[in-house]
C-alpha cells in the first residue's frame, strides 16, 4: 500500500552496495525509515531530494520490513548550507536532534515547521546564529514532552523580578527571594524570552525576539546546559560544532 507526506532527511546512511536507508522527519508519521533503491545510481530521479536537509514529498510504499520511497519531489534541498561550516553543522546538530527527539506514527506537522524554519533561517544569515540555536533547542524539548516551568517561581508564585534564576534539574524558574543553590542567573529579559519561545502559538515565530549579547550568552547556555540534562545520548554534532570555536 502506497502513502504520501511531505518530509525532511534528518539522517542517511548506505546499505549495501548502492541502496541508502534515510530517516524522515514527516508531517503525518513522525519519524520514519525507509529505503531508497540504487541511490548512488547517478540517473537515479530521486538523488537530490532524498539526500539530507532535502524537504519534498514522499510516495512510499511499505515493504516486507521497512518503507521504501518510490518517488520523492524536491520542495526545497537547503543547497546554501553546504556554503558555511558553521551553519552546516549547526544543521547537523539540529538534525539530529530532531532524530533523538521525534517519535514514530505520530503526526509532527509542528516539529516539522520548526526544523523547516530553523534551516531556512540558517541559510538566509540575517539572524544570530545562537538565538536560532538557542530557540530550536528549547521549542524542539518542549515538542518532545520536555517543556520547562517558566511561568513563575515554582516556590513563591512570583511572576518576575530583576533576575530570577533557573533551576537545570528541575526545569522551573526561582524569584531572587527563593534562590536555590546552583540554578542559573536568568535576567528577567531570558526568563521573557524563555516563556515567548515555549509559549507563542506559531512555531513560526519563536526565533522573532531581541536580546543584548550578554543576554544572547545567558540564554545560550541556559537552554543548551537544560537540553543536555534531558538528552540521554551523546550529541556528536553538537561536540563538532563547539570545536569550531
Amino acid at each position: 500500500m502506497k502513502t504520501t507526506t511531505k518530509g525532511i532527511v534528518i539522517r542517511e546512511q548506505t546499505v549495501g552496495e548502492s541502496d541508502r536507508l534515510v530517516t524522515l522527519l514527516t508531517a503525518d508519521f513522525g519519524i520514519v525509515k525507509a529505503f531508497v533503491r540504487r541511490a548512488n545510481n547517478i540517473k537515479n530521479k530521486n538523488i537530490s531530494s532524498t539526500s539530507l536537509f532535502a524537504y519534498a514529498d514522499f510516495s512510499l510504499y511499505k515493504g516486507k520490513d521497512a518503507y521504501v520511497i518510490d518517488n520523492a519531489s524536491p520542495i526545497e534541498v537547503f543547497f546554501n548550507l553546504r556554503s558555511d561550516i558553521e551553519r552546516l553543522s549547526l544543521a547537523q546538530y539540529f538534525a539530529q536532534l530532531t532524530y533523538y527527539l521525534g517519535a514514530q506514527e505520530q503526526p509532527s506537522a509542528e516539529m516539522l515547521r520548526l526544523i523547516l524554519n530553523a534551516l531556512h533561517l540558517l541559510c538566509k544569515g540575517d539572524r544570530n546564529l545562537k538565538i536560532v540555536k538557542s530557540a530550536f533547542e528549547l521549542r524542539m524539548l518542549c515538542l518532545g514532552g520536555y517543556m520547562p516551568n517558566v511561568l513563575a517561581c515554582y516556590r513563591c508564585g512570583t511572576y518576575e523580578s530583576d533576575i530570577m534564576y533557573f533551576d537545570i534539574e528541575e526545569g522551573c524558574i526561582y524569584c531572587k527571594d527563593c534562590y536555590r543553590n546552583n540554578a542559573l542567573t536568568a535576567p528577567l529579559g531570558v526568563v521573557t524570552a524563555m516563556r515567548y519561545i515555549c509559549l507563542t502559538d506559531d512555531v513560526a515565530k519563536v526565533f522573532s525576539f531581541k536580546l543584548s549579547d550578554e543576554n544572547i550568552q545567558i540564554l545560550s547556555d541556559i537552554t543548551e546546559k537544560y537540553l543536555l540534562s534531558r538528552v540521554d545520548t551523546r550529541l556528536t554534532t553538537l561536540e563538532f560544532y563547539k570545536g569550531l570555536f
